[in-house]
């Protein structure tokens, strides 16, 4: 019995300390599990507030992501290292060190599998030949100079102070600032020179331009937040600029929106009592449903949707704006011009690019089915985010040439939409 006793005695104390370690094996397996768990939610909690910042903090730096293999000044060649956007036909800006230098370039002259060669057509500022990478983009000119024409700078009495506009009359030397306008509102990331490029059509067909900044753009001044608002805000901005141009004596007005501009300028069609002296609203690939552009942004940096949807909730949740810099919510819904596309009441004219890389077209595509009667759909492909005119400037021009002159109905008013603005004396511009 003894012997049996001390034979069985050991087996019950193994088996309890088999058991011990299994129970520290598992708890040491689930708090691994925990852990990693909290690790991921941290991750994943940082991901999304990253995400909500980027989309509402203005971009003042971008990466010089092409390379400069070689340039020729004398014979106006440069080579460029391949990239989706240097491969594109057509002419456009080329950005160096750091920004501080600029060149125009244009058609490709050679490309093979790692470069591409193209003319130089000049260089606006800096020394390029010490240049080793630089950035593309679609600024062709810089400032009205630039284009050759007289331009008056003068500023816009907003909510959140002057900012800066370039007025170019439809005539140098004209007499007054004429009858009818465009209000350009530049993009994301851009100032008011990314419009520069419609201008010399504008001219062409006798309406003045008003080039303006809004809040955060590094050009006018900031809101106290100092981040962007979709649209949501500064649609404020463009309705200043609107009541300046009608205090000077515009009697049509047309509003065209690069990128974030056309988000601009949509929100103040749905919002402001100013929409009444708008005429019509020429867009270039405008942001017209953030979520869309948003959800195709987290996919493109590889987040999961899930993150990007997070992001997106955390814009509009008041109690976590903070967290982003906002100094209020963000309603995406509010901003989708596709749900709210039966209180437009003046014609559209979208162009955008099936290749656009940046804003996809999926929800301009849906704003001109909603509103066939109001919204025309110019769609382009191989063309990159607002560079339509770089890539085929004749047929940019024509569509838009074609579009206005429907609204120049005999009768002096738009065949398209009857013009509600009253005119009134035309004060100094």
């Amino acid at each position: 019995m003894r012997r049996a006793d001390l034979a069985g005695a050991p087996r019950p104390r193994t088996r309890g300390r088999g058991a011990r370690r299994r129970r520290g094996l598992v708890l040491s397996i689930a708090g691994g599990a925990a852990g990693a768990g909290i690790a991921l939610a941290i991750a994943s909690a940082a991901a999304v507030i990253t995400m909500a910042r980027r989309v509402v903090m203005p971009v003042r730096d971008r990466p010089e992501d092409v390379d400069l293999l070689a340039v020729d000044e004398r014979r106006s060649v440069i080579r460029l290292g391949r990239t989706p956007d240097s491969v594109v036909p057509g002419r456009y800006g080329f950005w160096f060190a750091d920004g501080r230098g600029h060149a125009r370039i244009g058609r490709i002259l050679f490309e093979d599998a790692h470069s591409v060669t193209r003319v130089l057509d000049s260089v606006q500022r800096g020394t390029i030949g010490s240049a080793r990478t630089g950035r593309w983009g679609g600024w062709y000119w810089l400032e009205p100079q630039d284009l050759g024409v007289a331009a008056v700078e003068t500023s816009i009495r907003t909510p959140v102070g002057d900012a800066p506009a370039w007025f170019v009359p439809s005539v140098d030397g004209g007499s007054g600032a004429g009858d009818d306008w465009i209000i350009h509102v530049h993009g994301r990331g851009a100032t008011r020179a990314e419009g520069l490029r419609a201008v010399p059509l504008a001219r062409e067909l006798g309406w003045a331009s008003l080039l303006i900044s809004y809040r955060n753009d590094g050009v006018a001044p900031a809101s106290a937040d100092g981040r962007y608002a979709l649209g949501a805000a500064e649609w404020r901005d463009l309705e200043a600029a609107i009541t300046h141009a009608h205090d000077a004596g515009a009697r049509r007005i047309v509003i065209m929106g690069w990128s974030m501009g056309g988000a601009v300028a949509m929100q103040l069609l749905v919002r402001s009592d100013a929409a009444s002296l708008v005429s019509g609203v020429v867009l270039d690939s405008p942001v017209i449903d953030w979520v869309t552009v948003l959800r195709f942004h987290a996919a493109l940096s590889g987040l999961p949707r899930a993150v990007g949807e997070v992001a997106m909730g955390l814009l509009g949740t008041p109690a976590v704006t903070p967290l982003v810099g906002s100094a209020g919510p963000i309603d995406l819904s509010s901003l989708d011009l596709v749900a709210r596309a039966d209180e437009l009441a003046v014609p559209v004219l979208v162009l955008h690019s099936d290749d656009d890389g940046y804003v996809p077209i999926d929800a301009s595509l849906a704003l001109a089915d909603a509103r066939p009667e109001l919204v025309t759909l110019e769609r382009f492909a191989q063309a990159r985010h607002t560079r339509l005119w770089n890539l085929d400037s004749e047929r940019w021009n024509g569509v838009i040439r074609a579009w206005i002159s429907r609204l120049d109905a005999p009768t002096g008013r738009s065949e398209l939409h009857r013009h509600r603005g009253a005119a009134g004396e035309a004060p100094t511009v």
